[in-house]
């Protein structure tokens, strides 16, 4: 497996698969690449795709010091110059969207279109999840939260049909210092004063019903970013691009492949 280096020397674990234009996919919070393995086909019809375990999970290097959604960014740029590709699509979803607007803030030659999927802005200006949500996710019982996580990302008829295995509840061998690491990055997230800076044309995709990322969030980045486009999953829960893969990627791909910039 190739390993880029990231500039403080931190080696990231990367993954490509597919051929034509490359699509950098981004996962969520303390997950590894395999966050996409139940839809990373879905792109390959028109794109390669790059995913990357982000560091403190998978292959990659586990430094135990400060994470920042900014230094997973330039961790993504390391990934890039490793492969040799000058510029890709980018699509992040949940802290992965965080990622993915300071790729685009940072290094605006390297995104040729950007989505980003049930995130937020960060900072004081996005909208939290209710407290009843928090207290959930940080209960005691490992069970419980994992039961409360399930039913944030996926709605119980979806859940009923598909008993698992679940990619989106985090990498299960992720040191628990890692996964402090990875919270406090995501929580710390504030790109509200660089979202105008950024150039590429972008689409902000959300489920309806999302209360762990509050689906009130979108059009925020929307309205921030210049000439952002929305779209909104109606009856989609956090995971809507594994869920309702059927309408999402094809969304995703149609604002990919098009002409222009609009």
């Amino acid at each position: 497996m190739p390993r880029a280096t990231a500039p403080d020397g931190t080696r990231i674990a990367y993954q490509v698969r597919g051929e034509g234009a490359a699509l950098v996919l981004l996962a969520g919070q303390a997950n590894s690449h395999h966050w996409w393995d139940g839809v990373r086909d879905d792109f390959h019809a028109t794109h390669s795709t790059v995913t990357l375990d982000y560091r403190g999970t998978g292959d990659s290097d586990k430094p135990d010091r400060p994470y920042s959604t900014e230094m997973f960014a330039d961790d993504v740029v390391a990934v890039l110059d490793d492969s040799g590709i000058a510029a890709a699509d980018v699509y992040g979803t949940s802290m992965g969207g965080r990622v993915a607007q300071w790729v685009a803030v940072r290094h605006p030659g390297r995104v040729r279109r950007l989505v980003l999927g049930c995130t937020s802005p960060g900072g004081p200006r996005s909208v939290a999840h209710e407290p009843s949500v928090e207290a959930a996710l940080t209960a005691a019982d490992p069970a419980a939260v994992r039961r409360a996580l399930l039913d944030l990302m996926y709605t119980p008829q979806w859940r009923a049909d598909h008993p698992g295995p679940y990619r989106t509840l985090g990498d299960p061998d992720m040191p628990a210092f890692a996964r402090r690491r990875h919270r406090v990055a995501s929580r710390r997230h504030d790109a509200w004063q660089a979202l105008p800076e950024i150039e590429a044309p972008t689409l902000v995709v959300h489920g309806s019903d999302d209360r762990f990322n509050p689906t009130a969030n979108a059009p925020l980045l929307a309205h921030r970013i210049p000439s952002a486009r929305l779209h909104l999953i109606d009856g989609a829960r956090h995971a809507y691009f594994e869920e309702f893969r059927s309408v999402a990627a094809p969304v995703v791909l149609d604002f990919l492949t098009a002409s222009g910039t609009g």
